[in-house]
Parts: structure tokens; sequence; C-alpha cells
């Protein structure tokens, strides 16, 4: 018995090891979530293509810029009248003044694009809270459900040395020993899992914080189970304001400038250009009439129409219609959201009156059990009793837990859906 007494106090120990508030290296959700953010790699994946969009948006001012281009020839002539060599450098400057809106169009869904991208953060640092908020509340959860089941095994040692004693006196059975042992050895098992459950849930938060999986720390945090319930109509409010709303309407937009750039096709572009022109080399000047020049200098004005190509109306066509197709996914992509959202709300409600549930059952199993323990000690009930009301005061400490962890979850999901760091936040808002 003394081994078990240990072994339960040991558990109590490890839990607290890891999880007692205000210890020199503590931990608390705040401090999880930035050191998430700074080590996660889809993160920071997620950060390197804002800035590889951010570069294509800068690339698409281009148009809007002169382009300077050299070339050099050199070629060597075998005519009948002799060998000779001739060089050609050119320098030309070029610049489109009008193209009825096509670079414009470029611009626009370079910039959709990038507004694209931050959505796309926005999304993952959205999942990531979740996640360590997940994992931060399990961690506390498992700590609680082993130091349960650290009481459960007491109890299940307290049942046992009272059989003992009441056979050794000859009041009870020796079934009643072996009843209470079996239960014994379930507490113990249960034990040994608490603390595995207890080990994995630190791997966890470690793996998302970007600690190493073996460290150990404090945890500052409990599972608060007074939550402020948020209007439905706030909800529905912030839940369209998420990223992927925002991707899509940008979506739209895109398409909107896709047709806009396949319309430009059906009108001539402007464009002006400056070339010089050396040449060199036997007979390599360059001949107007009968005089030979070596330097050309050239200003020229270009428009480029072109007349007929079928493809570019049905381009248009399609650009229209890809158009509408962003405009219905828009629209169901909210009436998703909202429906979501609604559907985390009601889970957050059950899981609300399952934790009252939960706390009456925990209070009616305690007394039960209290009544059972005191009524077979003095012989007024059986070990079957006994045993069973325990065990249903085992299970009821396990919901308990469990449903205190399922509202924060719920709570964090929410969260997630509806786009926001915290419920409370919603509350505040105008």
């Amino acid at each position: 018995m003394v081994k078990i007494m240990v072994k339960a106090l040991a558990a109590v120990i490890f839990a607290a090891l890891i999880f007692v508030p205000g210890a020199s290296h503590s931990l608390t959700l705040d401090e999880a979530l930035e050191m998430a953010k700074e080590t996660l790699p889809s993160y920071k994946a997620s950060e390197l293509r804002v800035k590889s969009t951010e570069a294509l948006y800068n690339a698409s001012l281009s148009p809007y810029l002169p382009t300077l281009d050299a070339s050099t020839l050199h070629q060597r002539h075998f005519t009948p009248f002799g060998e000779f060599n001739t060089r050609l450098y050119d320098l030309t400057l070029s610049y489109t003044l009008f193209d009825w809106g096509n670079r414009k169009a470029g611009r626009n869904i370079a910039r959709l694009n990038l507004d694209i991208s931050r959505e796309d953060l926005k999304t993952s640092l959205l999942e990531i809270e979740f996640n360590v908020k997940s994992a931060f509340y399990t961690g506390i959860a498992r700590k609680e459900a082993l130091e349960y089941r650290a009481i459960q095994l007491h109890d299940a040692e307290k049942d046992f040395e009272v059989a003992e004693g009441r056979y050794k006196f000859g009041v009870a059975r020796l079934s009643d020993v072996l009843q209470s042992s079996v239960r014994l050895e379930q507490a113990r098992f249960s034990l040994v899992q608490a603390e595995g459950d207890l080990r994995k849930a630190i791997l966890e938060l470690n793996s998302l914080i970007g600690r190493p999986l073996e460290s150990q720390y404090d945890i500052l945090g409990t599972l608060d189970t007074g939550i402020a319930f948020p209007d439905r109509k706030r909800l529905a409010g912030a839940v369209l304001l998420r990223p992927e709303v925002k991707q899509a309407e940008n979506a739209m937009k895109i398409e909107e400038n896709n047709k806009a750039a396949e319309l430009s096709a059906f009108f001539p572009v402007f464009s002006t250009n400056a070339t010089y022109q050396k040449s060199g080399g036997g007979r390599s000047s360059l001949a107007v009439g009968q005089t030979a020049i070596d330097e050309d200098k050239i200003l020229g004005l270009t428009a480029t129409w072109n007349i007929f190509e079928l493809g570019k109306f049905f381009r248009v066509k399609s650009s229209d219609l890809e158009t509408g197709v962003a405009m219905e996914r828009l629209s169901d992509l909210k009436r998703q959201l909202v429906l979501d959202v609604n559907k985390a709300y009601e889970d957050l409600i059950t899981a609300f009156k399952n934790l009252k549930v939960a706390q009456e059952q925990i209070k009616q199993a305690d007394q039960n059990y209290s009544q059972a323990f005191g009524e077979y000690k003095v012989g007024k009930a059986d070990i079957l009793s006994l045993v069973q009301a325990e065990s249903l005061l085992a299970i009821a400490r396990e919901q308990f837990v469990g449903s205190k962890l399922n509202l924060m979850i719920s709570k964090a999901q929410l969260e997630r859906i509806a786009g926001i760091g915290k419920l409370e936040e919603l509350e505040r808002q105008p």
C-alpha cells in the first residue's frame, strides 16, 4: 500500500513540476501564441509568400516605365568581290503611350494577388491560434485528469484497505478483497495512462511553439469556464470579414480586370521608340540613296491594331462568365460561413450545458461514494455497491474535466470560425 501511495503522490508531483503557476520557467497562452508565430514553418512560409507576391506587384509597374534594349551584331561576309566584316550596334528606348487599360488591369491584378496573399497569412494565423489554444487547454486538462486519477487511486486503495481489514476480522468475504483489488489495479492502470496522455500533450505544445520536445515548463492558465456568449448578429457580421471572404471578393475583382485586359485587345496600342544605330566594317555603312552613313538616329511612333483574331471574342465572353462564377462562389462562401459560425455557436452552448450537468453529476457521485463507503465500513452495504460508487465517481471526474476541455475547445473553434482572437473582443466592439 505504501508503494501505491508513493506512486499516486509521484503523479501529482509530476504534474505540479510542469504546471505549477508562478515558477521560474512559466508559459502563458499569449506567450505560446507569439512563440508559435516566430517558429512555425507554415507561418513563415505564408510570410515568404507575401513577400514573393509583393515583388510581383512591384514588377507590375514595369509597363508604365520605358524599356531600354541594346544589341550588337558581328558578321563575316563572303562575296565574289572579296571578304569583309560588318558590325552593327543598336540602342533602342521604347515606351507604351496608351494601351486601353491593359497594363492598368495587370497592375490591379498584381495588387489583388498581394491582398490575397496577405489574407492567406491571416488565415494561417487563425489556424495557429486554434492549434495552440487546443494544445494549451489540452495540457491543462491532462494535468487535471492526472490529479483526479491520483485521487482515484487513493480512493481505490482506501476501499481495498477497508475490505482487507474487514476480511481479516471475518466480517467480509474474500470476494470483497478480490473485487477491491481489481478496482485498485484499474485505478493504477488509469494513472499510468494519464501520465502518458500528459506527456503527449506536452509534446504537442512543444512542437507548436518551437521548443525541444523533451523540454518541461510551467503552464500558467486554467480551464476558465466563465464565457461571455456574444450576440449571434455580431458573430454573423464578424464571420463575413474572414480572410476567405476578402479573398473571394478579390478573386471577383481579378476576373473583372481580366475582362478589361481582354477588351483592350480590340483597340490599337500606341507606343514610341528612339533608336541609335552605329555600324562599321568593310561595307557596313547604311546606304541612304547614294550616301553611306555610319550612324543613324531614329524616332518613331507606332500604332499596333489587331483587326481580327477570333480568339479574343471568346476570351472576353469567358472572362465575363468567370466574373459570374466568382460572384456565385462568394455568395456560397458567405452562406457556408454563416452556417458554420451558427453551428459552432450551438456547439458552445451545448458544451456549456454539458458542463453544468457534469458539475452536478460529480457532486452527486461524490456524495454517493461517501455514502457507500460509510455504509460498507459499518457492514450495511456490499463491496459491489462501494466499487461501483467509486467507479462512478471516477467517471464523473473524467467527464467533468472533459466537459471543461470541450467547452474551451468549442470556444476556440468559434473564435477560429468567426475570425476573431477572443470572443470578449467581439463584445467590446461597437
